[in-house]
């Protein structure tokens, strides 16, 4: 291997730095004139670009000019077209105007010329009204004079004539028409209804507010009394009903206003009297057991009463308010005795009408509810009873037949009407009601002071327990025909102030006798 001196290997790598510096020179230099020479190609085909599309542009700047040229020739030509027709027409509308100017001016000048024509005619008029109104004054005055009355009289006069004649046509039209319509239908109302009480007869016997319970001798009473009447009071004071021991032999009376009450009274004190040990404790034991029987009993007896009505389908507690009925009395009459009455009666009356018997039967079955708590809440027995059917979801219309029993409103339906009749002659049955003589005596001195209040009434007479009145009137004060329209009136007089069971027939009686003697 060949070692050269330090000097000469300095001076071999100092040639070799000097070569690689000149090829990178060299390399340098030709790069550059390479990249000269492509610039130089780039800018000449950008200037032929540039130079094309300035040609282009001015091409398009021509057309584009050109076009414009001939729209806006074209505008002109259509909007010079338009500015003629439109010269045209305001042209046509100018002649229009002024034919129409024209023709006003016509007519303003006949109006003028009519308005004058009628200034002469008013004041023509006006002076032939004054003339007329003085002739009126005249032919008035005059009338006066002959006749003796003021306008005014006779006004009254001949207006008191008229409706003393339409009054007479009137009442002898209603007489007409009713003894007409009564031919039939009044025929027919009492088959019906006679009919009805035939097939559905029941004994009625009016209830007092005692009850009587036996005794099997004088020495039980002083066992009811108890030591210092320590059991009395707590009958008593359970029951809430008086115990009058008296001197009637083996018998001790219940009094109170309550049935219920008094019932429970009467079981719990028979049982106790059966029994034989009275005292505080058993008199309590056997008061509650006296209570879920009379409580099993109005179940039973509302139970009983759907049954031999027939209707089904009502709501337990309504079943159980109807059993209530049993110890609820109406003037004497047992309210539930009563409400299966007017059920079976307004079920045939229905039946004889085409209309619903069970809807009739329905009704007429819960027509008194509301008698079953009327004492344990404020307002009718009617508004009771008809809250109570709305409570547990019955009929519309049973609603409306309870509501309108009593003519609290005015029945709107047949089943109303028949339940309303049912329910008077139910009432109006011989000993189903008893009322007391004062009660009685005012009713009849009420009926007859009604009917002498009006005019022409001679004298007027409450037959019948109350149920007729007789009216004799003046016939020399009044007319046959007059006495339709007065037997109307006195019917709805009573209608409007008195209350009464059943109906009250109004028979007006006019009769004049003419006596002449010969000698």
């Amino acid at each position: 291997m060949i070692t050269l001196p330090p000097v000469w290997a300095f001076l071999v790598v100092i040639l070799m730095l000097a070569a690689i510096y000149a090829a990178f020179r060299f390399g340098i230099s030709y790069r550059k004139k390479i990249a000269e020479a492509e610039i130089g190609g780039a800018e000449k085909k950008a200037q032929d670009i540039i130079n094309q599309a300035k040609a282009k542009a001015e091409n398009k700047r021509r057309e584009v000019l050109l076009e414009a040229k001939e729209e806006i020739i074209k505008n002109k030509a259509e909007a010079d077209k338009e500015v003629k027709t439109r010269r045209e027409e305001i042209s046509r509308q100018e002649n229009r105007l002024v034919q129409k100017e024209e023709t006003l001016d016509k007519k303003t000048t006949a109006l003028e010329e009519k308005t004058s024509e009628m200034g002469k005619l008013t004041e023509e008029l006006e002076n032939k009204l004054k003339m007329a109104e003085e002739t009126y004054k005249k032919q008035v005055g005059e009338l006066e004079r002959i006749s003796g009355l003021t306008a005014a009289e006779a006004k009254a006069g001949l207006i008191e004539t008229i409706k003393s004649e339409a009054r007479l046509e009137a009442a002898q039209s209603v007489k007409k028409i009713e003894d007409e319509a009564r031919e039939d239908a009044e025929k027919r109302a009492r088959e019906i209804i006679s009919g009805a009480i035939q097939r559905c007869s029941s004994d009625h016997v009016a209830e007092t507010t005692v009850s009587v319970v036996p005794i099997p001798n004088d020495e039980m009473k002083g066992r009811i009394i108890g030591r210092e009447g320590r059991n009395i009071r707590t009958i008593e004071s359970l029951t809430g009903i008086d115990l009058v021991i008296d001197d009637t032999p083996e018998a001790v009376i219940l009094s109170g206003f309550d049935p219920i009450r008094r019932e429970i009274a009467r079981l719990t004190l028979e049982k106790l009297i059966v029994d034989g040990r009275i005292h505080p404790a058993r008199i309590e034991e056997t008061f509650e057991r006296s209570k879920k029987e009379v409580e099993q009993i109005i179940k039973q007896e509302g139970e009983q009463a759907t049954f031999d009505t027939g209707v089904h389908g009502l709501h337990p507690e309504l079943v159980r308010l109807i059993g209530r009925l049993k110890y609820r009395t109406s003037y004497g009459q047992n309210v539930l005795k009563h409400s299966i009455e007017v059920s079976h009666l307004a079920g045939l009356m229905a039946g004889e009408l085409g209309e619903d018997v069970m809807l009739a039967k329905r009704t007429g079955l819960l027509h008194d509810i509301g008698k079953a708590i009327d004492q344990e809440q404020d307002g009718s027995h009617v508004t009771i009873g008809a809250n109570i059917a709305k409570k547990y979801k019955e009929n519309d219309a049973v609603v409306h037949g309870i509501l309108a029993h009593h003519g609290d409103i005015e029945p709107q339906t047949i089943v109303a009407v028949l339940v309303q009749a049912a329910d008077a002659v139910s009432a109006a049955r011989p000993g189903a009601r008893r009322e007391n003589v004062e009660t009685y005596i005012k009713r009849l001195q009420q009926l007859e002071s009604i009917a002498n209040s009006f005019t022409g009434v001679d004298r007027s007479f409450a037959i019948q327990a109350g149920r007729e009145i007789r009216i004799m009137v003046k016939p020399e004060a009044m007319s046959d025909s007059s006495t339709v329209m007065l037997a109307k009136d006195v019917v709805k007089k009573i209608e409007s102030e008195m209350e009464y069971p059943g109906q009250i027939k109004v028979h007006v009686i006019r009769e004049l006798r003419a006596i002449e003697y010969a000698s």
